[in-house]
């Protein structure tokens, strides 16, 4: 009685316009379908006539160029990330330009030993998916452009306790925070009856750290009971979830690089205990969760891309590029687990 109930307030909430959830699109499918806003539509048109036009311009000019990519780990989020990135670029580029693409497999010394490599040969410029990704390429140089992309908190990663927007150094890129504010009201309003909150992630993830610091005010303020369970790495993930579903009415997940990797063994205690996740990007509710506020890592990933561009053929001085953020954020919901 209480799943079914559950599945009707699921569905109900997430069909009414969001109060306090900002602007979004609502979904509901099978698996998890993403409704483009209007405004969306209208900047991707654009975005496909300005990558034509500077593709013809820069079929004038013979030089290429060489990007190095350091993706963090391989999840559904940073593929996407990634992808959109390589898209925007070959877009405007075509075979002008071509990539070096790393994996570290969620290891962040590998991190450091691919962004070495990279700088060794003198690549035009490096991007970092993810936060030790980003982190291992500042470090190994000052002078090639370094861009981020799937950052939660920039301040945090890079160490910066007055961040204003620039780094004033070879660094930018795009964040891919949610409203964590509009996600405590999406929880609030989808389970208004619960008593305690579990919030699930990876110690060893500064943003992710961040985001539960930042969110557990947000939950608190709505008179929740908020307890913070953490794993340090891939091997504990399923024993600390056990203990936050004994403890918990529902489970918030952050995006979370870690998690996001682990979603199956995760699933595999959360769904059996009948304990919800709300998660804090599409890509861990379609693993394991019921719903979401989330961005597009595609697009995000693409206006990092044309970020590139713009350093590479046009100039732009990377210091005092602003970080840049989703543009949109829709809510979705995962229809089968919530039944």
């Amino acid at each position: 009685m209480k799943k079914k109930m559950l599945s009707v307030l699921l569905a109900a909430a997430m069909t009414m316009s969001l109060i306090g959830c900002g602007s979004t699109a609502d979904t509901a499918t099978d698996t998890t379908e993403t409704t483009e806003t209007t405004d969306t539509a209208a900047e991707a048109t654009d975005a496909s006539d300005a990558s034509t036009d500077a593709t013809d311009a820069s079929a004038d000019s013979d030089k290429t160029y060489t990007v190095g990519i350091c993706q963090l780990v391989q999840h559904e989020a940073l593929d996407a990330a990634t992808e959109g990135f390589k898209t925007a670029l070959t877009d405007k580029l075509g075979d002008k330009v071509t990539f070096d693409e790393q994996n570290a497999a969620g290891d962040a010394p590998t991190c450091s030993t691919i962004c070495t490599t990279f700088v060794t040969n003198d690549y035009d410029l490096i991007l970092g998916n993810a936060t030790a990704a980003l982190q291992a390429a500042v470090a190994a140089t000052d002078t090639i452009p370094v861009l981020g992309t799937s950052i939660t908190d920039y301040g945090t990663a890079l160490g910066v306790d007055d961040w204003t927007g620039t780094t004033g150094k070879n660094i930018s890129g795009t964040t891919d925070l949610a409203p964590l504010d509009g996600q405590a009201d999406c929880i609030a309003e989808l389970f208004p009856d619960a008593k305690n909150v579990g919030i699930l992630y990876c110690s060893s993830e500064p943003n992710s750290i961040y985001q539960s610091t930042t969110i557990k005010g947000y939950l608190e303020e709505k008179g929740y009971t908020v307890t913070e369970y953490t794993f340090s790495d891939s091997n504990d993930v399923a024993a600390v979830t056990q203990s936050a579903c004994d403890n918990s009415d529902l489970i918030y997940i952050p995006t979370d690089n870690t998690a996001a990797s682990c979603t199956e063994a995760i699933n595999n205690v959360a769904d059996p205990a009948g304990v919800p996740i709300f998660a804090g990007e599409e890509g861990i509710a379609k693993g394991c969760g019921v719903a979401t506020l989330s961005i597009s890592y595609y697009d995000l990933g693409y206006k990092t891309g044309e970020m590139a561009y713009d350093i590479l053929v046009n100039g732009a001085d990377i210091s005092t590029m602003e970080v840049q953020s989703a543009p949109n954020f829709t809510k979705e919901y995962i229809k089968d687990r919530a039944d």
